[in-house]
């Protein structure tokens, strides 16, 4: 790997960490205080849990759209596919600033339903390009489908 394509890469895994960074920025004032009171479903895991599996699912999305991007800038699939992943990464981002930030369960499970829409059409776009791309965003479907239960969840429980 060049110089230039390992800062792709670098740069592909660091923009998607910041959607990460950014929502946590409004989770973790909110996990002691408003979090804490909330009544949670039984399958809820430990507040610890959330912090190594994201890091390593926005890890794996930003292989995920360096795979992509690696076919070409000019291509006008790869444009709409980053653009679509980009949706995504900013629905997702939004959801921790609507959930945590807003206090919001409501509000944040629909951002949610649009979150898992823009996550099949990133991974309907990214399987005509690149097969591994795709893969890779498997985990993070299922989370964010975990994640759709626990919103739901708490939204219902209180």
């Amino acid at each position: 790997m060049n110089a230039r394509t390992f800062l792709k890469l670098v740069v592909a895994v660091v923009v998607t960490q910041l959607a990460g960074i950014i929502g946590s920025l409004f989770t973790f004032s909110a996990i002691p205080t408003w979090y804490a009171t909330l009544t949670k479903p039984e399958l809820n895991p430990p507040s610890w849990v959330f912090g190594p599996v994201w890091t390593t699912l926005y890890l794996l999305m930003g292989v995920s759209a360096f795979l992509i991007w690696q076919k070409g800038w000019a291509r006008k699939d790869v444009k709409i596919a980053l653009s679509v992943y980009g949706v995504q990464l900013v629905l997702n981002a939004l959801w921790s600033i609507v959930f945590f930030g807003m206090q919001n369960p409501g509000l944040a499970l629909v951002n949610i339903a649009l979150l898992f829409v823009s996550i099949v059409a990133t991974m309907v776009l990214f399987y005509k390009i690149s097969r591994p791309a795709m893969y890779l965003l498997i985990p993070y479907i299922l989370w964010v489908s975990f994640a759709s239960y626990l919103n739901y969840a708490i939204y219902a429980l209180n």
